[in-house]
């Protein structure tokens, strides 16, 4: 059977896309889609991807009206949280687990992010150069 190969995008509703695609270059150094074909995408880091869904009462996206979380995996979680600090961004260190270190916080549209940064075993699945 073909399986997919990895997350190709991932789209979602804004009510400032600008502001939003500006926030998320300035604070997580994610490339907004260019408007060009011959400027290249932001390019995620190979590795693990988690697929989940979860109950559709779950409080863990903040408030019911968000319907996805995204994860994002990286190399210093201490080192992203400071940034976002400095940016007067908050963020909550979730703890640390078996697989990684999680920490939570949300965009100015109040869409919640989780960031991940693997260690033990799960620091394994990323993908060798």
């Amino acid at each position: 059977m073909e399986k997919v190969t990895g997350i190709g995008g991932f789209f979602f509703r804004s009510h400032d896309q600008a502001a939003l695609r500006h926030w998320y270059s300035t604070h997580l150094g994610i490339d907004p889609t260019p408007t060009d074909y011959e400027s290249p995408c932001w390019r995620s880091g190979g590795g693990a991807t988690v697929f989940e869904p979860f109950a559709h009462d779950t409080g863990y996206f903040g408030a019911p009206q968000n319907q996805w979380m995204i994860n994002f995996r990286v190399r210093d979680l201490d080192a992203v949280m400071a940034q976002l600090n400095a940016a007067g961004i908050e963020v909550s260190f979730e703890g640390d687990e078996p697989n990684g270190r999680f920490a939570l916080l949300s965009d100015p549209e109040g869409n919640r992010i989780q960031l991940w940064q693997p260690i033990g075993n799960s620091a394994e699945m990323e993908e060798k150069p």
